[in-house]
């Protein structure tokens, strides 16, 4: 398994101070390949590796969004700058204009995730997609606080976060196209 080399993970370091750990060059390829053919807008909160790995000429990229804290993309026309402690301050014109939104919260707590939950409903179309990251232990939390809940599950897809000391899983609420292989960077269950 040879992937092209990833330009946002070439340009970008981690910053440790927003909590940053980006996903491999490979799990970034199959997440935007589940993107590309199951949503049409994308919010991608707290996940500019996704948002950046989108192809710059694709219909995604040009009605993807980027929600995010760290200002060093707020050149971009498409960013939001994103503090997870007021959801509600998300402008207004964006609210319902999306079909998916992808999630990956720099903390795992509930408080957190209610948080990115609120910004979810906020954004997403009714009956609008989820594809969130986390750790497994969070599974039943997720089916409480996103939207389209009871319908969250994880997928055979296993993100790989080479700096990251603990595995997550990735979850969606609908039937994955492309997520629903494992992935082979990360070792199956023992």
């Amino acid at each position: 398994m040879t992937d092209k080399p990833n330009g946002f993970l070439k340009r970008h370091p981690e910053k440790a101070e927003h909590n940053q750990y980006w996903y491999s060059a490979h799990t970034i390829k199959k997440i935007v390949e589940e993107l590309a053919a199951s949503a049409t807008r994308v919010a991608c909160l707290s996940t500019p590796s996704i948002y950046f790995s989108f192809p710059r000429d694709s219909p995604l990229r040009s009605e993807a969004w980027l929600f995010d804290f760290d200002e060093q993309w707020a050149s971009d026309p498409h960013f939001v700058r994103y503090d997870f402690n007021v959801p509600e301050e998300l402008p207004v014109h964006l609210h319902g204009t999306f079909d998916c939104v992808v999630i990956d919260p720099p903390f795992i707590t509930r408080e957190v995730w209610d948080k990115y939950a609120q910004a979810a409903r906020l954004l997403l179309q009714p009956g609008g997609k989820i594809v969130a990251t986390t750790v497994a232990e969070n599974a039943a939390m997720l089916t409480e606080v996103l939207p389209g809940g009871q319908d969250v599950r994880p997928t055979p897809f296993r993100p790989s976060i080479p700096h990251l000391i603990y595995q997550y899983n990735l979850f969606t609420n609908f039937p994955p196209a492309v997520l629903c292989h494992p992935n082979p960077e990360i070792p199956p269950y023992d």
